[in-house]
């Protein structure tokens, strides 16, 4: 996995404190798309356990798998005795179990393309669900975003992770919709966006800005500067568009 990918253990504690957890709504809607019980779950890239939580509250024996080792340790002190722990990169899983449902919690853009759907579809049952949810949370006031934009350009041009196949962002089916359109192990394709606004103290949006990837890159000095200039210029609160985009399929019965 890239260095990129790897870079979250280090701030696992500022990661589950300051990363918003995902709505009971997220769950009601795998479970109805679902249309049939989920029993078993394996997680992919699980980090502190946010999605896991959601699952595991429903009865659903989820597996986490998760490859940074301190990401796993904050996840276990979150999430029920049950949950089944294991510390793998998604290229590393082998076929064996299979699952009613695989899913990916903002994790899914780690993993390699190569062979992504058919090792996919390895790990479902026949007409088992993948389900894929995240989404950037950024600043809803145009004026604020842009601030914090001329804030950051000394250290970073950008600080999202793009589009892996380079799907546009204005098109109306986004990735990982996009190729599990054109998998031949997948139907039923479905893209549902949640809407989601949040409210954050500037100091809790930092602490949130300090465990996104492009941030972490940075040397300790500039991470220190570019996260001091960015408060300086922040409200005392700001509001955030966390939109969670969601994509559904359904494993082929008949490969």
């Amino acid at each position: 996995m890239s260095a990129r990918a790897l870079s979250f253990g280090m701030v696992a504690e500022q990661y589950e404190r300051y990363r918003p957890g995902y709505p009971a709504e997220l769950l009601d809607l795998v479970l109805t798309y679902a249309g049939r019980p989920i029993r078993t779950a394996l997680e992919i890239g699980a980090g502190t356990g946010k999605a896991t939580r959601l699952f595991t509250g429903r009865e659903v024996t989820v597996t986490a798998t998760e490859p940074d080792g301190a990401m796993l340790a904050e996840l276990r002190k979150h999430v029920p005795a049950g949950v089944r722990t294991v510390q793998a990169a998604f290229e590393d899983l082998r076929p064996g179990e299979r699952y009613d449902l695989v899913y990916a919690a903002a994790a899914l853009h780690w993993t390699k393309p190569e062979g992504r759907w058919s090792s996919m579809a390895a790990l479902l049952e026949p007409g088992g669900v993948f389900a894929s949810f995240g989404g950037p949370t950024q600043l809803a006031d145009p004026t604020v975003a842009d601030a914090v934009r001329a804030a950051r350009a000394p250290f970073l041009e950008s600080d999202e992770v793009p589009s892996p196949d380079g799907t546009p962002p204005g098109h109306a089916m986004q990735w990982p919709g996009t190729e599990l359109q054109r998998s031949v192990w997948f139907a039923d394709v479905q893209q549902i966006v949640i809407e989601r606004r949040l409210t954050m103290s500037a100091r809790d949006y930092v602490g949130h800005l300090s465990t996104i990837s492009a941030y972490l890159e940075l040397p300790t000095s500039e991470q220190e500067q570019v996260f001091g200039q960015i408060m300086r210029i922040l409200p005392g609160t700001v509001e955030l568009s966390a939109d969670i985009v969601v994509h559904l399929a359904r494993r082929r019965t008949e490969q």
